[in-house]
């Protein structure tokens, strides 16, 4: 009876063809649309749906990134509303992403391949699934929590610094991601 390959093996022929096809570059996400608004509000249309809430309203706005399962990180802005609900956009990456030198590399290697087939799989089936929101029932299953996803961290800032200017300044402002 044949042995099966080592997983040593296996991660070795990955990594021999993963930058073959990390060559085929994925398009860059537009960059967000951020405009003053003439109201009191702020709002902000993502993939994933559209939030706005009344600038007299907000309570707190925070920024803060923690490790998740040991397997990635969470880059979040937290909008903190007076009422019943609070809102999370966040960005995610593999905590591979942290890790230096040749084992890094080859993490980091395998990681990009396995986004770039959830990507192809989700365009094959004419669906948006790396944009959505991840959950796992009942652990992150939030009562009175809106979550949004973002798919970079340059979007997350821009979104930070937007909902910032709008509640010090008073002024509404509309962030566009796309």
């Amino acid at each position: 009876m044949k042995k099966p390959p080592s997983l040593y093996a296996a991660v070795i022929l990955l990594a021999i063809t993963i930058p073959a096809a990390a060559q085929q570059d994925t398009p860059q996400p537009k960059a967000p649309e951020d405009s003053v608004q003439q109201n009191r509000f702020w709002q902000a249309s993502l993939p994933g749906g559209h939030y706005m809430v009344a600038l007299d309203r907000i309570s707190a706005v925070s920024r803060h990134r923690y490790v998740l399962d040991g397997a990635v990180i969470v880059d979040e802005v937290t909008v903190d509303a007076l009422g019943q609900a609070l809102a999370r956009f966040y960005y995610i990456e593999p905590v591979t992403d942290s890790v230096g030198g040749a084992a890094g590399d080859a993490a980091r290697r395998l990681a990009k391949r396995g986004e770039q087939l959830i990507e192809g799989a989700a365009r094959s089936a004419g669906t948006d699934i790396h944009e959505m929101v991840v959950k796992k029932f009942p652990e992150t299953t939030h009562a009175r929590t809106i979550e949004y996803r973002v798919l970079s961290e340059a979007e997350l800032a821009a979104l930070h610094q937007s909902v910032l200017a709008a509640w010090e300044k008073g002024r509404g402002r509309k962030i566009v991601i796309k």
